[in-house]
């Protein structure tokens, strides 16, 4: 039998590495991506970046090429409402059973987690907003004591860091991002389930407004996705 590897997972590190170029917009809509080039920047096999291409081409960040290959897919409005609705219903479980089942533990553990989102905004920096929006609801996902519901939501997230990335480097942001998380999470403490899940759920599609609105149509034509 094989021996396991304890290294972390290359196809996962590479997925990440490329998420950061698409997000913080080194890698446009329209970009050709070159398995060989990747594999060498990253110093790795073409194996892992075949994998990590594969699972952004199924999420939706990549398309194929005219051709041969793949590119950055060029954002579409539509599809970012459609998962938004998605996630408006999962998130909005998860703060529900969070407030229901561990209320406490929100309330001695989530103000960092406030505090350090608001240290990114003071930053600018676009991967430290991303990485703080991320932790503060992944946060909650545990809280929810649903082991189905992190997991699922990672496909959505990968995409949703895309989506952010692409509004954050407008310098487009919802400057009270995180006076809504801090309601949110006041909502868990409280142990209001009903309250917990109508703030996620309204946080979500306030969102998904804001961003689609700011979007527009720019990215959904193919033909204007190289720039």
């Amino acid at each position: 039998m094989k021996m396991l590897s304890i290294q972390p997972n290359l196809a996962e590190q590479v997925l990440d590495a490329i998420l950061v170029e698409i997000a913080t917009g080194k890698l446009t809509p329209g970009t050709r991506i070159i398995q060989e080039q990747l594999a060498s920047a990253l110093g790795v096999s073409r194996q892992p970046v075949q994998q990590a291409l594969l699972l952004l081409r199924n999420q939706g960040l990549l398309r194929d090429a005219p051709g041969r290959g793949l590119i950055v897919a060029p954002l579409d409005p539509a599809y970012i409402n459609q998962m938004y609705e998605v996630r408006a219903v999962l998130e909005g479980l998860a703060f529900r059973k969070a407030a229901e089942l561990n209320s406490k533990v929100a309330a001695t553990k989530g103000a960092a987690l406030i505090d350090k989102g608001r240290e990114a905004v003071k930053s600018g920096k676009v991967r430290d907003l991303i990485n703080a929006d991320k932790a503060f609801h992944q946060f909650v996902y545990g809280l929810s004591d649903n082991a189905l519901i992190s997991p699922t939501m990672d496909t959505y997230w990968t995409y949703t860091q895309r989506v952010m990335g692409e509004v954050l480097m407008r310098n487009e942001k919802p400057r009270d991002v995180w006076d809504q998380h801090e309601i949110m999470l006041n909502a868990i403490a409280s142990g209001n389930g009903d309250e917990a899940e109508a703030q996620a759920r309204h946080h979500i599609m306030t969102t998904a407004a804001f961003i689609v609105e700011r979007i527009g149509n720019d990215f959904s034509d193919p033909q204007t996705a190289a720039g």
